[in-house]
């Protein structure tokens, strides 16, 4: 059973070790230099502790945070069908045609719509102008 998830005992390995290799890395070569800002308790940006909390966006802000997040959550949806493209596979009949076998026109015929309907979201948001940012 252990043998099933060596791969991601040696992922989670990697992943570990190349986070404390950072940390370690840029603890040594890293430049410290001290200065009276970096040493102020609100030196990120605030010019005050009684400063109000929250600052107002424009509502694009907004459109474009969600639109990002939509179409990047559409494109993870990618990866699945692309793992599964094998299952795509031609033989040559005895005529010399190429025929498909397997399920791979199913998933060509879906992702090719999937990826239309995006298309087409992505054309009418670009048209009504919801990736302006000004």
């Amino acid at each position: 059973m252990l043998k099933d998830y060596f791969p991601l005992l040696v992922l989670i390995a990697v992943v570990v070790g190349f986070v404390v290799f950072n940390l370690v890395f840029s603890a040594i070569v890293g430049k410290s230099r001290r200065s009276r800002g970096k040493g102020s308790t609100y030196e990120s940006g605030m010019r005050s502790p009684s400063d109000p909390a929250r600052g107002r966006f424009s509502v694009k802000f907004f459109l474009v945070a969600v639109l990002f997040i939509l179409f990047d959550i559409e494109s993870v949806f990618l990866l699945p069908w692309g793992l599964n493209l094998k299952a795509l596979s031609f033989h040559r009949l005895a005529d010399g045609t190429l025929a498909a076998t397997g399920n791979g026109p199913f998933l060509l015929a879906e992702m090719l719509t999937f990826l239309g309907i995006l298309v087409l979201g992505f054309l009418y948001v670009w048209k009504k102008g919801g990736l302006e940012w000004d």
